[in-house]
């Protein structure tokens, strides 16, 4: 039988917290995405990107966007959120915001964009759709994470052999989601680092 994105999701929030960090920290032995940066490095943090023209302030408490864009392909997009020694970052704000089903970002309302803050284990999910492409950009969300009285991060995630992300100005393979595909979907994973 294959695996759903709800199976995958439930699997993360099952995994051990100290399996986690485990992985996190000896991902440079045997990576999964060899550029992804490694919690253990003081000097690898999540890269920052810019926000873009669609940010919008008062995004809603929302971590279940499918239902803005139900003709969309779903995706289920999770991680921690990890500080430079591999500690979780619980109360972490974690916000998303993306183009829709056909490369449109809502500029009126908050379609497709939310926010909500990571569990005590640090953890963080959404479920939405795979965002369209957007003129002379590749596929990508939007994020800002910010620790509790920390310094906002925001950035871009991006999705693995996309054509288009070796002419993207903005692509980077360290911003890389890790992507699965179910039988009802797809499972993104990004840990973030800050």
């Amino acid at each position: 039988m294959p695996s759903t994105r709800r199976s995958l999701l439930m699997a993360f929030l099952t995994l051990p917290l100290i399996e986690a960090a485990r992985m996190r920290a000896f991902a440079h032995v045997a990576p999964e995405l060899p550029l992804t940066p490694a919690c253990d490095d003081e000097d690898e943090l999540t890269l920052e990107r810019e926000a873009g023209p669609f940010f919008r302030l008062n995004s809603p408490l929302n971590r279940d966007l499918y239902s803005d864009a139900p003709g969309g392909e779903r995706i289920t997009v999770a991680g921690f959120v990890f500080d430079n020694r591999c500690r979780p970052l619980g109360g972490s704000l974690v916000e998303i915001w993306h183009a829709d089903e056909n490369g449109d970002y809502d500029s009126v309302g908050f379609r497709l964009r939310g926010y909500q803050f990571a569990d005590t284990q640090g953890r963080w999910w959404f479920n939405t759709i795979v965002p369209a492409l957007y003129p002379r950009r590749t596929r990508h969300f939007h994020f800002k994470v910010q620790r509790p009285g920390g310094r906002l991060l925001t950035t871009q995630l991006y999705f693995p052999g996309e054509a288009r992300n070796a002419g993207d100005r903005l692509f980077d393979e360290a911003l890389l989601l890790d992507i699965k595909q179910t039988g009802d979907g797809k499972f993104g994973r990004f840990d973030f680092v800050i």
